[in-house]
């Protein structure tokens, strides 16, 4: 392995895989498949934008280790997060042979390495996946864990599955091809983690002392973590990771998906959340506005889009999964770098939320 090229490995026992971080790992992806005992046929799914960008380079590569490849594109965007989608993806690597001993090579942002994750979960009722993410958003968060989902009118992610990867590879050579508003969504994940886990990362990203590389390594570390825990969500604390997604999920919904990026709807989830953590579990004022310059820094919204009613996103909301028992799971920070998941919240709470960040 590279040496300018870490490791940060995530451990659940015969589940435990590694996470790549680095520089040029596309061309690397037939060997380190290779190397992890994968053998047979690759499925590469990813979208239109991305296949024309990296398409060639990844069918190389894993044809010079003796794969054989079958490429499978889907349309870019949130929509693609659709039953529709995954039947015809199904279909799809049925036509071209993909079967128990294949596995699928899911390159692109979120939305390939939910979809694709969720197919490769049912597929054959199971084969292995590859998460070879290429946006910030994936490579700090949605690529690692396993949660593979698709979307309902009703709600974000409401149907899925835990799938975890043989591997994350994550090339952050990729990153370099994003668009503006692309690359400053990522950013919403990655001051979450500075939210609920390490503070440090507000006042970095602010001041722009920070390494690319570093950066992703060091949040992939972060949610390994959490994942390692509670790997279902079983005990709670991979629930902390949700900040600011309960009515940042709902706001994503009403917007209609693909109006506005995930990342730019957490955001205001978690602007939303911090308000109302300052009400109702002391966060000091200054940690709120500490953690809104963080997010005004990379030009991510701080106010609800006028056309949005708060009644429309809350009805979003309750469709949502972050419920136990019939109650709100919220969670909450009274000091930026730690966090708890809230039960004793109420509709009228997370309403307040919502009108903090009203025009």
């Amino acid at each position: 392995m590279d040496p300018l090229i870490q490791t940060v490995s995530l451990n659940l026992g015969p589940r435990s895989y590694p996470i790549y971080v680095g520089n040029g790992l596309v061309d690397q992806a037939g060997r380190i498949c290779s190397d992890l005992g994968l053998k047979g046929r690759v499925a590469v799914v990813t979208d239109r934008n991305v296949g024309t960008l990296y398409g060639d380079r990844i069918a190389t590569t894993f044809e010079n280790e003796g794969f054989t490849v079958s490429n499978h594109l889907v349309e870019a965007g949130e929509p693609s997060k659709s039953f529709k989608a995954a039947a015809e993806l199904c279909e799809d690597l049925a036509r071209h042979g993909v079967n128990r001993q294949s596995f699928v090579a899911a390159l692109g942002g979120g939305v390939i390495g939910d979809l694709a994750g969720f197919v490769a979960s049912i597929y054959y009722r199971g084969i292995p996946v590859v998460q070879i993410p290429t946006t910030v958003m994936a490579q700090v968060d949605s690529s690692i864990g396993g949660k593979t989902a698709i979307n309902l009118s009703a709600g974000k992610n409401l149907v899925g599955t835990f799938h975890q990867p043989v591997a994350v590879l994550a090339d952050t050579q990729t990153l370099s091809t994003l668009g503006k508003r692309e690359w400053n969504e990522g950013f919403a994940e990655v001051i979450k983690y500075g939210v609920i886990r390490e503070r440090a990362l507000l006042s970095e990203l602010r001041e722009g002392n920070w390494n690319l590389h570093d950066l992703v390594r060091r949040c992939a570390a972060i949610k390994a973590s959490f994942v390692e825990q509670d790997e279902k969500e079983l005990t709670g604390s991979r629930a902390l990771l949700n900040f600011g997604h309960t009515l940042g999920h709902g706001i994503e919904a009403a917007a209609g998906y693909g109006t506005l990026l995930h990342g730019e709807a957490v955001a205001l989830g978690m602007v939303a959340a911090a308000h109302l953590c300052a009400k109702r579990v002391a966060l000091p004022q200054e940690e709120v506005q500490e953690l809104v310059s963080a997010i005004k820094h990379f030009d991510l919204p701080t106010v609800l889009p006028r056309q949005l009613s708060r009644s429309d996103i809350l009805m979003k909301v309750f469709a949502d999964k972050k419920f136990a028992d019939g109650k709100i799971r919220f969670v909450v920070t009274n000091r930026l770098g730690e966090a708890r998941v809230a039960h004793d919240l109420t509709a009228e709470d997370l309403e307040f939320g919502l009108r903090s960040i009203e025009s």
